[in-house]
């Protein structure tokens, strides 16, 4: 049996102004904590390299260091205690996985101030009519958001972050809900190629695509762009002139987060299994500058494919179908991407010759015409199928 899934219900707050304040300085705190821990950890890491006996740094050390760091410090005890706990949970957990000297710091300019209430029986959820609720948070009392949909099963926790102009509570709920144990299709799969010109092509022969970004957003986009690089840091123009690009980038954000989950949940409910490839987009996208030594060539075109390939939301994608999949029992692979847009999928044949363009494929040896997403997502499902065998 599968452990009850969770669901995240994000709605947008109407804080007043003492709240907003306050909301403001918790995130202020929690970059501190952050931070702080963070450097602490990495000295004590580089001293236990260098052979000094040192006590491990963990969760449990920097914990015990807050309480005693709030009892000195009165600006610590404005910020709820399980907060500041949670942020270094949040730390412990990132420094475990990542590695501490990957984990990167939170600094003002970039990052989003957010924080986290892990004490779900503490918060309650009420509806006051057909567009507006309210949820009481420790310390902020009841808060008023704009009510979509009704949050289902038991909070676990709430997590208040600010994205642009407004201030967002995303509600942890357990719903009681268990993954599937078979698929309502079974032996079904699909492979996945993600591409530039479409963002998503199956072995099925669908295109799913969608512009993000319109063209005059685009334009304006660059403008705010440039009045930003000429505003003066903490100036109120400046603040102003972010605020706005943030919010049309927001929306940009939003219009992909919604195309990745829906075409997920096509695919997911459709399919058993759902392959697709294995990509380090982080590599595919790092910058062609070089160095003053080994300038890099071809720069511009680089930085243009780099924005075109995350402007598509290849990762974005790959967690929609990891989310979809929990609900339907979908299996989500990843098999190896080499050579699969150059390989026809008919005769196995591999030259690059045969990519004619980037939506065209024509064999060079038995001559089969194909979309060239369409047959590098059948190649795609064909190293899934050597990888699992599908029943019948």
């Amino acid at each position: 049996m599968f452990p009850p899934m969770l669901t995240a219900y994000r709605y947008r707050l109407s804080l007043t102004d003492e709240q907003a304040q306050r909301c403001v300085e918790y995130g202020a705190i929690c970059r501190a904590v952050w931070n702080t821990a963070l450097d602490q950890r990495r000295q004590v890491l580089r001293r236990w390299r260098r052979g000094q006996d040192v006590p491990f740094c963990g969760y449990r050390l920097q914990a015990a260091q807050l309480v005693e760091a709030k009892a000195e410090e009165e600006w610590l005890r404005v910020a709820p205690s399980h907060i500041l706990q949670q942020t270094l949970k949040d730390l412990d957990f990132a420094c475990r996985r990542h590695g501490t000297f990957k984990v990167r710091w939170r600094a003002k300019g970039r990052w989003k101030p957010s924080f986290r209430f892990p004490d779900g029986p503490r918060i309650a959820v009420e509806r006051l009519g057909r567009k507006h609720g309210r949820v009481k948070l420790p310390k902020l009392g009841w808060v008023r958001f704009r009510w979509s949909r009704a949050p289902q099963g038991t909070i676990r926790s709430a997590t208040v972050s600010l994205d642009g102009r407004h201030w967002y509570v995303s509600l942890l709920c357990e719903d009681g809900e268990h993954t599937p144990g078979i698929h309502a299709v079974p032996g079904s799969a699909a492979g996945v190629d993600r591409g530039v010109a479409v963002a998503v092509a199956t072995s099925d022969g669908d295109l799913f695509d969608r512009t993000f970004q319109t063209p005059k957003e685009h334009e304006r986009e660059r403008r705010l762009r440039r009045r930003l690089s000429r505003r003066c840091r903490g100036s109120g123009n400046r603040a102003r002139t972010k605020a706005a690009l943030s919010a049309l980038t927001g929306r940009v954000r939003a219009r992909r987060a919604d195309f990745c989950a829906q075409t997920a949940a096509v695919l997911c409910a459709k399919n058993a299994v759902v392959v697709l490839e294995r990509l380090r987009i982080a590599n595919m996208t790092a910058s062609a500058k070089g160095t003053v030594e080994m300038p890099g060539r071809n720069v511009r075109a680089k930085a243009g494919l780099n924005q075109a390939i995350l402007s598509k939301g290849w990762h974005g994608f790959k967690l929609a179908c990891e989310n979809k999949a929990r609900r339907t029992g979908t299996r989500v692979v990843e098999v190896d991407a080499a050579y699969t847009s150059q390989t026809c999928h008919p005769c196995g044949h591999v030259d690059p010759k045969s990519r004619e363009s980037q939506a065209s494929f024509r064999c060079t040896v038995c001559g089969h015409r194909e979309n060239a997403d369409v047959n590098a997502a059948k190649n795609t499902l064909v190293r899934g199928w050597a990888e699992i065998p599908l029943p019948g």
